[in-house]
């Protein structure tokens, strides 16, 4: 094989059965697209499996990320050797991004401008700035004249924040959302996302982290490697509904395009967060389609495969949000739906019956049990 690059990280996972943290040896290579595992502690084989099992790409291995191997949440806590850091470390780059209250209806256009650039979300959430955490946030900003203004603005409403990676992607996502002053955006970079949105200095529309050390800084503080976030979400859970982005649509790039056609058809987002869901948990949530399904098995894989986008969507009339959205979402199966339902979501950007872009919540009654078990349950 022409070539077949091997990578070393050291990852972690939790297993709930035996309630404890194992540390792990895992080797990707690049060729063969095998993964390899070797328990640190008893320095046996663990895995061995292939991409066909488990379909991961380099771009998905970065420090900090979590990666789904054959329904175990593994998360990369280090890179295993000299050789992966020095490759690995400016092409995988994370940088902190967030879309301030007045743009957070544009959310879909932003993330598809995310994924048409090539860069990855790799955490995503809505949710709120308290005062003193957005002064936290800002404080290399304390005692500037703009400050008020500043810390106003961002607590006025609910923010989306989300942490990006990618080659160069500090210096790529401050290209992509354009100078602070929109103003400035629109006639030097008019296709920027400040000079699309942002209305003046302070109501900009986005934040990019300045540098590498400011990114880390401010991941840290929105995503916490240890404990939870210093932001709340937005959960509503009477009169919403659940929707879940799977995997296949956030990795062929076009969550932000379901996004907009959610909204297109005349729903809210109120609340979004990213997940990598355990197998475990997937086949407790699909647990009233086992035995009942054909493509039961086959629903757990997909949603277990990797990442996916949970959202608590609400619509004009509390009473009726679940089956208006069902409605909207269209038929199980896409190519059903592209024939008797053509502008449904599922006939939009489903491939089968599986693969169908998203689930949502059936029954009226599961709709809170739904976006609880997302954003409380799985959020502790």
């Amino acid at each position: 094989m022409a070539d077949d690059t091997r990578y070393a990280f050291i990852v972690e996972w939790y297993e709930e059965i035996a309630a404890r943290t194992r540390s792990f040896q895992f080797f990707f290579y690049t060729g063969s697209k095998s993964i390899e595992m070797f328990d640190i502690k008893t320095r046996k084989m663990f895995l061995k499996t292939n991409l066909n099992d488990c379909p991961i790409d380099l771009q998905n291995l970065f420090i900090g990320a979590s990666i789904n191997v054959l329904g175990r949440q593994l998360t990369l806590v280090d890179y295993g050797d000299e050789f992966t850091k020095r490759k690995l470390t400016s092409k995988l780059e994370r940088t902190l991004g967030y879309i301030k209250p007045d743009v957070v209806d544009k959310m879909g256009d932003i993330v598809d401008a995310i994924y048409s650039r090539g860069l990855l979300i790799s955490k995503l959430r809505l949710c709120r700035f308290s005062r003193d955490d957005a002064f936290k946030f800002y404080e290399e900003h304390s005692g500037k004249s703009f400050m008020d203004s500043l810390l106003n603005y961002v607590t006025s409403g609910p923010i989306v924040a989300f942490e990006v990676v990618g080659e160069n992607a500090v210096q790529r996502w401050r290209e992509l959302i354009g100078p602070t002053d929109p103003a400035q955006a629109r006639s030097e970079c008019s296709s920027s996302l400040r000079a699309r949105f942002g209305k003046d200095k302070t109501c900009n529309g986005l934040h990019g982290s300045d540098s590498n050390v400011s990114a880390a800084r401010e991941i840290e503080l929105l995503f916490p490697s240890n404990s939870r976030s210093m932001l709340t979400n937005c959960v509503r859970g009477a009169g919403s509904t659940c929707c879940i982005i799977k995997p296949h649509a956030v990795k062929s790039g076009i969550a932000g395009k379901i996004m907009n056609a959610i909204h297109d058809a005349g729903f809210t987002i109120n609340t979004i967060q990213l997940f990598n869901l355990e197998k475990a948990n997937v086949e407790e949530f699909y647990e009233v389609y086992k035995g009942v399904v054909h493509e039961y098995q086959g629903m757990v894989n997909e949603l277990s495969s990797g990442q996916c986008i949970a959202l608590e969507v609400c619509g004009k009339s509390p009473d009726t949000t679940p089956e208006a959205f069902r409605e909207a979402v269209g038929p199980t199966d896409p190519e059903i739906a592209r024939h008797l339902r053509p502008r449904t979501i599922r006939a939009l950007f489903g491939t089968d019956k599986i693969k169908n872009a998203v689930h949502c919540t059936d029954l009226p009654e599961d709709a809170p049990l739904e976006v609880e078990y997302f954003f409380k349950v799985l959020d502790r």
